[in-house]
Parts: structure tokens; sequence; C-alpha cells
């Protein structure tokens, strides 16, 4: 059976988007979570990832080590993980490979956290610009496939590589039109992603360096999660 190293549920978003992508697509593995190190390091990382990062996926001696190619090496082994239609294949490609590569402005000003509901300071020409390109894409992928996910009927992997803006949107309050809102309600409902978002709430670790990200760039004004 797979084994899928991931690290805290809370803040990984790098983490979520295998595990949500092989439980919708119902592949079977085991879970490994390593928390976060209060200190920064993640030497410990390294005794099951030669990045010392997560995700990690190790299938026996075969180790699969970045998130982007976890889905294609699952591409090759299970149907549904990429779409069927190849133009809406070569799509979801194409979206997932922008999200894997880019939107750092987001990333940085708008870190996932789940259990917390954050008022930014400000939303800056800059990170609209990321907000609007990913509005676009989504908005593109429904109406062209006919939705309900970004490529069609069924859920993929361009959605398990978005999954993660879905909690963004959330926590901060992003401002999206009724389309791209509709979709990122439509992925947390997921029972997957709210099973995710369940276990993220009940943990008690805090990985300083992640809540300072959310504290530069806004005011914590709720925090669901259980006591550290």
């Amino acid at each position: 059976m797979y084994e899928l190293f991931i690290a805290n549920k809370n803040y990984s978003s790098w983490s979520l988007r295998p595990w949500v992508l092989m439980r919708e697509r119902n592949i079977p593995f085991t879970e490994h979570l390593m928390p976060f190190s209060e200190t920064g390091s993640n030497e410990a990382f390294r005794a099951f990832s030669p990045t010392g990062k997560v995700p990690c996926l190790r299938d026996g001696a075969t180790v699969v080590w970045d998130s982007l190619a976890i889905a294609e090496y699952l591409a090759e082994r299970h149907p549904g993980v990429w779409p069927a239609d190849a133009i809406a294949r070569a799509w979801a490609r194409c979206a997932a490979a922008e999200m894997h590569s880019g939107f750092g402005v987001l990333r940085d000003q708008c870190s996932m956290s789940i259990g917390v509901r954050v008022k930014l300071h400000q939303v800056a020409d800059v990170l609209q610009k990321d907000i609007a390109r990913i509005e676009s894409l989504w908005n593109e992928g429904l109406k062209r496939f006919g939705g309900p996910f970004l490529a069609g009927p069924s859920f993929t992997a361009v959605d398990a590589f978005f999954a993660p803006v879905a909690y963004r949107v959330q926590t901060y309050g992003l401002a999206m039109n009724d389309s791209a809102l509709a979709y990122a309600a439509r992925l947390r409902a997921q029972p997957s992603m709210e099973e995710w978002a369940a276990a993220a709430v009940r943990e008690t670790w805090r990985e300083a360096g992640h809540d300072a990200e959310v504290a530069r760039h806004g005011s914590v004004v709720v925090d669901m999660r259980a006591k550290a």
C-alpha cells in the first residue's frame, strides 16, 4: 500500500493536494503525519523525503517527493486522476502546473491556516492580481467543461491543486464572483475536505513561522483551533 507523508493539516497546503486527491479517487494509502518543527528545522523529514519536505509518497522502494509528480505517478496507475477527455486533460494539467509554480503573493500573504479567520490589513494590487487570475481560471474551467468540478463532472488532480485556495478564500474572506465562491464552497464540502478540516481544527500543534506569516498580513478575528 502507498505511504503518504504529510505535515500539519492546519498549515500544510502542499500535503493537502495528494491527500485529498487520493481520498476522492478512492486510492488506498497509509497516512504518516509529521508535525512541522517549532524550531523551523525539519531535518527529521529527511528520514523519508530526500528534500526534507512534504508531501512525500512511498510505494515500496519508489519515492516520489513532489506534489505534481505524485499526481502523475498515481495517474499512471489509477484511472480518473486526470480527465479522460484529451482537451480537458490538457487544460487541467496547465491549470494545475500554474498553481504549482505560481501565485507567490497569495501564498505569502494568505498562508493556509484552516482553523482561523483573518481580516487582512490590505488587499494590495499584487494580491488582487493573483486572486483575479484564480477566479478567471476557475470560471473558465467550469464554463468550458460543464462543472461541477474544474475539468468536468469528476474531482480530478486540478481540483486537488486548488483545494488549499478554497480554504484560503474562507480564512481570509477573499472577494470573488458568485461562481468562483460557489466552487470554493463545493470543494470544501467534499467528504475528504471536511475530514481534513475537522482534523486541522483538532490539532494542538502550533508552528511559529506559519502563525507569524498570518499575523504579518492580517489580524486573527476568530481562532477555532484546539488549545495548544
